[in-house]
């Protein structure tokens, strides 16, 4: 194969400067723009660590909202508004006084109960009375009514050991007498009827028949005497016996008396249970006070907390009823944030992570927050018409659960959030 001489000639050069050695400046060049690669790619993967390492550590979401418990104004009775003492936007007080509704028609009730009161604590009192007036004459016809049995079987007792003893025992001693002498009589008039035929024989002398005639009428005289005794003891236990059916007849009047006492008593119980109904109808009346006046007191409507004025309804003169909203009171210093965060952003996030508020209407100025709940369903299940996916037609959408991120403290003191309006929240998770 035949050399171009040509060729040849142009390669020489070529070859001698690759042979010769580089010299140093070129080599300083080099090694400088290596050197500035070398810094900037440290640098680039010292920004995407750090990157990396500030979102790592953190989550955030732009849905979230300012909220608080707003509290909503209603009258608890109905009327006729005649003073109103605030505006909307107008800082209040808990317990301020908001606004007033006529009181005539409920210091009336107040008067009417009061009235009433004093009547059933008078009624009371005579009911009181009353009982103790019947318990004191029933206990004392009580106490008589016995003492009166008692002496009534007392004198029943002595009757009856009269009569056993006295009367009987003289009823007994004057018969016994009578019998004697009417033996003694019998045998004196037969002694007399003997010796009568023998005088007239002459067979006893006149001294002998008149000794026995004499004894005859004296046998005679104590006997019509001993009857007579025996009629007085006679006399006696009738009288005795009349004592002592007198006296059993008065123990029976005596025990009916008692009994009828003791009868007396539920007259004791039925004024007792009047006077518990005295009792119960002034605790009635009181209550009923109590319920009048705590009606008059509602009568004025107080702020319930403290916050700024919303959404004032009503006007003076207006007619008002129990539950109808009024105005509304927004607690500014009790508000929070409620962040929608993705379900895929929970997994490191509890309560009491730090967080940072950044509100739409502050531009950069940051609140501290705290994380204090999170929601036990996402929000879509909590809407009034969840959504449900039709069968084919599945969708995976990303949900987003409420968690309640409490606002601590901001670098501004005259900076305050306003329920409803926007912020993004962040969550230092580690």
């Amino acid at each position: 194969m035949a050399t171009n001489p040509i060729a040849t000639t142009m390669e020489q050069p070529a070859l001698t400067a690759v042979a010769s050695p580089p010299d140093r400046q070129s080599v300083w060049k080099q090694w400088k723009h290596w050197k500035l690669l070398l810094v900037l790619s440290l640098v680039c993967v010292g920004c995407v660590v750090a990157t990396f390492l500030f979102f790592s550590g953190r989550v955030s979401t732009d849905d979230a909202q300012v909220d608080s418990h707003i509290s909503s104004v209603s009258p608890r009775i109905s009327g006729h508004i005649d003073q109103i003492l605030v505006d909307d936007n107008q800082q209040v007080a808990a317990g301020e006084l908001l606004a007033r509704i006529d009181p005539r028609d409920y210091q009336a009730e107040v008067d009417q109960a009061t009235a009433a009161l004093e009547v059933a604590i008078a009624q009371e009192r005579s009911a009181n009375v009353t009982v103790r007036l019947t318990g004191d004459t029933v206990r004392t016809g009580i106490e008589s009514a016995v003492a009166a049995e008692a002496a009534s079987e007392s004198e029943l007792v002595r009757s009856q050991k009269s009569f056993e003893q006295t009367a009987t025992a003289t009823l007994n001693a004057a018969q016994a007498a009578m019998e004697g002498k009417r033996a003694v009589n019998v045998r004196a008039q037969a002694d007399l009827g003997r010796y009568q035929p023998l005088l007239v024989s002459g067979v006893v002398s006149k001294m002998q028949f008149d000794a026995v005639q004499a004894s005859a009428q004296v046998a005679a005289s104590e006997f019509a005497l001993a009857q007579e005794k025996l009629a007085e003891a006679q006399k006696a236990v009738d009288i005795v016996r009349a004592q002592t059916d007198a006296a059993v007849a008065q123990v029976s009047k005596s025990k009916a008396i008692v009994r009828q006492s003791e009868a007396l008593r539920q007259q004791i119980e039925e004024r007792d249970a009047q006077h518990r109904s005295s009792v119960a109808a002034v605790e009635h009346a009181k209550a009923q006070l109590d319920l009048a006046k705590l009606r008059l007191s509602y009568t004025e409507i107080r702020a319930p907390i403290s916050g700024v004025v919303t959404q004032r309804n009503v006007q003076l003169g207006d007619q008002v009823a129990p539950g109808q909203l009024l105005l509304t009171i927004v607690p500014l210093d009790q508000i929070y944030v409620t962040a929608n965060f993705k379900e895929t952003q929970l997994a490191d996030m509890h309560s009491g992570q730090r967080a940072v508020i950044r509100a739409d209407m502050y531009g950069d100025l940051q609140f501290e927050g705290t994380v204090n709940s999170i929601s036990g369903a996402a929000g879509s299940r909590q809407a009034l018409l969840p959504p449900q996916n039709a069968t084919g037609n599945f969708v995976k959408v990303v949900q987003r659960i409420p968690v309640k991120i409490l606002v601590t403290r901001s670098s501004r003191t005259d900076a305050l959030l306003r329920p409803g309006t926007n912020v993004k929240a962040t969550v230092y998770v580690h």
